[in-house]
């Protein structure tokens, strides 16, 4: 489930339009704009997972199928994830929100009258369900959907390093460690380890308490984990919004789903059996059914179509 639709589906064509978005603090972020409908038709914020991009076959497929209803979609890469490094030592963690808050208030200027909705993955979930809490009933958007959500960040890391999701681990560790490079060389201060230090980090917990951490203003990996975890920001949620989880996730284990009396009366969970990360594929294998690709916008609908 999870293995498939990473390297098993091929790349899914798909039309997009670039832009490079400014922020605040004088770095930036890429957006990819997908479908072109009038100024009133309804906008869905996509955002994604640990190390994810345009290229990710999950955004190119739920875009496709956003696209094909007549709504607008459009890709906020985190910072550095489009292929290009950002300006500042900072990139892009689990708990930062701050970028989420400016790109929405641009949407919602950009498109006043058109309803706003979200779809995000896995750590982009976590960032979304984590901003939805802080902003409550004040928030820009009209719905959501957040896919296979690491919402308590400790379990996950530990969750990664048994069994087989230790290979999950090390090809994400892999893509972050290449990205560390590529920005060092670019901006050699920008993150306090040299070479050797890196190449002994064996873990994504490793990473957080050396890497993300210290960058961005945490004092460890669990420091790190308890403050942006969303988990305790489900209570507070005001827009409609589904959280989508497998059982089976190689990522979770039962210590990360949220108990009933957690989620507000706006926040619905889907959990099933089976799913994997990201996954939730059905069918034979010639011919594989993406169910995501069709519950998204089944779930925004009931609100952005209204």
């Amino acid at each position: 489930m999870t293995i498939w639709p990473a390297i098993g589906r091929g790349r899914i064509p798909l039309s997009t339009r670039a832009e490079r978005f400014e922020l605040p603090d004088g770095d930036f972020v890429d957006l990819a704009w997908i479908g072109d409908p009038g100024p009133k038709a309804p906008v869905t914020a996509i955002f994604h997972g640990l190390e994810g991009s345009i290229d990710s076959s999950y955004v190119r497929g739920i875009g496709r199928a956003i696209a094909a209803r007549g709504w607008r979609a459009v890709l906020m890469h985190f910072r550095g994830c489009s292929g290009e490094p950002n300006r500042l030592p900072r990139g892009y963690h689990a708990g930062d929100t701050a970028d989420v808050r400016v790109f929405l208030l641009e949407l919602k200027r950009r498109y006043p009258e058109a309803p706003l909705g979200a779809v995000a993955y896995s750590l982009g979930g976590n960032v979304l369900l984590k901003y939805l809490g802080e902003e409550g009933d004040a928030g820009v958007l009209n719905a959501a959907v957040a896919v296979s959500v690491p919402m308590m960040l400790s379990p996950c890391s530990q969750r990664l390093q048994r069994g087989f999701s230790r290979v999950y681990d090390r090809w994400l560790l892999t893509s972050l460690k290449a990205h560390v490079r590529r920005k060092r060389e670019r901006m050699p201060h920008s993150v306090p380890l040299d070479d050797r230090v890196l190449d002994r980090i064996k873990t994504l917990w490793d990473f957080d308490e050396h890497i993300t951490g210290p960058v961005h203003g945490f004092a460890g990996a669990e420091d790190y984990y308890a403050r942006s975890s969303s988990r305790p920001y489900l209570a507070r949620i005001a827009v409609p919004t589904t959280i989508v989880q497998a059982k089976d996730d190689p990522f979770m284990t039962e210590a990360v789903l949220p108990e009933a009396r957690e989620l507000s009366p706006t926040v619905t969970l889907e959990l099933s059996e089976h799913g994997g990360h990201v996954g939730f594929v059905s069918g034979p294998i010639h011919a594989p059914i993406h169910w995501l690709e069709t519950r998204i916008p089944e779930l925004l609908a009931e609100t952005l179509e209204r």
